[in-house]
């Protein structure tokens, strides 16, 4: 059951890839006589579909393997959000019918996917504090909610790609770049970490830890940072280039300087290739875009996504807080940013309403809003300590 939940998910990854080559040539299309979507799109939405029910049996048979619904660790969690974001994608595309939107949202939707499978994919019990109903509950609506929510990062921007200026210097031109550097690194640390994965590469180090204990920490890639008083014990393998003191995560760190390494020359090769800021490549991609239809896009993924995030990951977390640890809050680095979050998202929309910050400024807050999820679904389950580490 779990190779046949593996092979799904591997089926789904690969038909969101070619729903977005479909997707990118309906908008290329030379004999489009219409505006709106074409057989290509069509044969994209379809496809698309194809694989949501690919990742939803991925799901199924997964829960069937493991007896509890796969959202326990961040492989699971992951793809779920991945999966969802695909699902929301859908139902908005047949709303609004812009084949662009799958352009910009399907390849978020696979970076999920190959991000989740960077972390351990083996199915196991779950420990005594997730034995609850409200785990499906909790985390589920949590991660439909900020799957909503990132089509309105796709939808700002495509907006901030058609709206911003390429022909001259200004703020809003760096950081939508930066933005775009900031995938382009993403897509590198899977890359780097695929190969490294892929090559079985693997080194062992007894170092001393901040309590002054001695441990062995593991490395997958090669170790350009090392552990404190570290030896490397593993014959054959890189000899670190410095030393980090005790209260550093070496691992982590050396995680972060590998995959910068791998974006900035994954951003140059494709600098060297596209001739052009890749802000700028994609700009032709949203020639023939309605900005105020964009921004609707935007604006109701919010509207709709909010609420279903408030419910799950701040009210729907406190029941399951005070049955699990006999307290509705507890400024556990994870509830923190939850309730930053929902702040953020909820500034967006008295801002929209009450300040009229439509169009570009609706646009910049959508993605950094996709920011702060991001750093929620990756630095507050990885780096920082609290009752959720078990995610990582």
């Amino acid at each position: 059951m779990v190779t046949i939940s593996s092979n799904l998910l591997y089926t789904a990854f690969i038909l969101y890839l070619i729903a977005t080559v479909f997707f990118a040539g309906s908008i290329k299309d030379k004999n489009r006589t219409k505006k709106g979507p074409n057989r290509w799109a069509a044969i994209g939405l379809w496809i698309s579909i194809i694989g949501f029910a690919a990742q939803l049996g991925y799901f199924i048979t997964r829960w069937i393997a493991a007896g509890h619904a796969p959202v326990s660790n961040l492989f699971e969690f992951t793809t779920f959000f991945g999966m969802s974001l695909v699902g929301a994608f859908i139902v908005i595309y047949l709303i609004y019918k812009t084949p662009i939107l799958g352009v910009f949202t399907l390849p978020v939707a696979v970076l999920m996917i190959a991000y989740a499978s960077m972390f351990p994919r083996e199915v196991s019990p779950l420990i005594p504090a997730l034995q609850s109903d409200w785990l499906h509950i909790h985390v589920t609506t949590a991660a439909v909610g900020q799957a909503i929510l990132a089509v309105s990062f796709a939808a700002g921007l495509i907006y901030l790609v058609k709206s911003v200026d390429q022909t001259k210097q200004s703020k809003q031109r760096f950081w939508l770049e930066a933005i775009m550097f900031g995938l382009v690194c993403t897509l590198g640390f899977i890359i780097i970490s695929s190969s490294f994965s892929a090559a079985g590469y693997k080194a062992e180090f007894n170092w001393i830890d901040k309590n002054g204990q001695e441990a062995v920490l593991e490395y997958h890639m090669p170790a350009l940072t090392g552990p404190n008083e570290g030896q490397l014990t593993t014959e054959g393998k890189f000899e670190p280039l410095a030393e980090m003191p005790a209260i550093i995560n070496a691992k982590k760190l050396n995680t972060v300087i590998w995959s910068l390494a791998s974006g900035i020359i994954l951003y140059l090769a494709l600098r060297l290739i596209l001739r052009k800021r890749i802000g700028a490549a994609l700009q032709p991609l949203a020639k023939n875009i309605n900005l105020d239809l964009v921004d609707e896009i935007g604006y109701r993924s919010v509207l709709i996504g909010f609420p279903v995030f408030t419910l799950g990951a701040l009210i729907f977390a406190m029941i399951w807080a005070q049955i699990a640890w006999t307290r509705f809050w507890g400024w556990d680095p994870k509830e923190v940013w939850a309730l930053i979050t929902f702040l953020f998202y909820a500034a967006y929309l008295h801002l929209r309403l009450s300040k009229g910050w439509h169009g570009e400024k609706s646009a910049w807050l959508a993605v950094i809003g996709f920011i702060i999820i991001m750093f929620n679904l990756v630095a507050v389950n990885l780096v920082i300590a609290g009752l959720h580490s078990y995610a990582g």
